[in-house]
């Protein structure tokens, strides 16, 4: 289970960990204008007193909650794919995967939702290179050359971007299971050139 996902014991001390990962939570669902200290206190079953003894603000907070989000990104996804040689398969599992990480795209949606903050802009920023970087990569390594790459990167990242807005910000209707897996497979089919 990603880490994302993981409730802390709430018969434990809670951790700084387990505070961000209540952040992630709160951000999921109420995107980072709702994260509040208090409420994440209530849910998680302690005072807000215990929260100071981990972080001295709210951003503090925000910035450990988004470490960790950027961190399991890079260890749920692009990790576990460095053990696939062929790099049209692993470009395949990398569709494959992402189109499954319900949870990371609503935090991811709802991110893109709060740019404008201090601490989210540069996650973003950052999240943004790693996964174009990844991507141009990739491309480059099944055969394209250094600008297509770049184009294939830039196009693959805004299908991403723009599949996350129609269907969590502008709440598109929901498709099937079967239309979805058709729609991944389509878009893989597109982007991933044969040879």
């Amino acid at each position: 289970m990603p880490d994302a996902a993981r409730k802390p014991d709430r018969n434990a001390r809670l951790s700084a960990g387990d505070w961000a990962l209540g952040a992630l939570e709160m951000i999921a669902e109420l995107g980072v204008a709702g994260l509040a200290v208090e409420p994440l206190a209530r849910r998680l079953g302690v005072t807000k007193g215990s929260f100071y003894w981990h972080f001295p603000s709210r951003d503090a907070l925000l910035r450990a909650a988004l470490e960790r989000w950027e961190q399991s990104e890079l260890e749920e996804v692009f990790a576990r794919l460095e053990g696939i040689e062929d790099p049209r398969e692993r470009l395949r599992e990398l569709f494959r995967r992402v189109a499954h990480e319900a949870r990371s795209h609503i935090i991811y949606s709802e991110l893109l939702k709060a740019l404008d903050h201090p601490v989210v802009q540069p996650v973003m920023e950052r999240v943004s290179k790693r996964r174009l970087d990844y991507l141009q990569l990739a491309f480059r390594q099944i055969g394209m050359g250094r600008q297509e790459a770049i184009h294939r990167a830039r196009l693959t990242y805004s299908a991403y971007v723009g599949f996350l807005q129609l269907s969590l910000q502008l709440r598109q209707p929901r498709m099937s299971h079967d239309e979805f897996e058709a729609y991944v497979g389509h878009v893989m089919a597109t982007l991933i050139p044969e040879s």
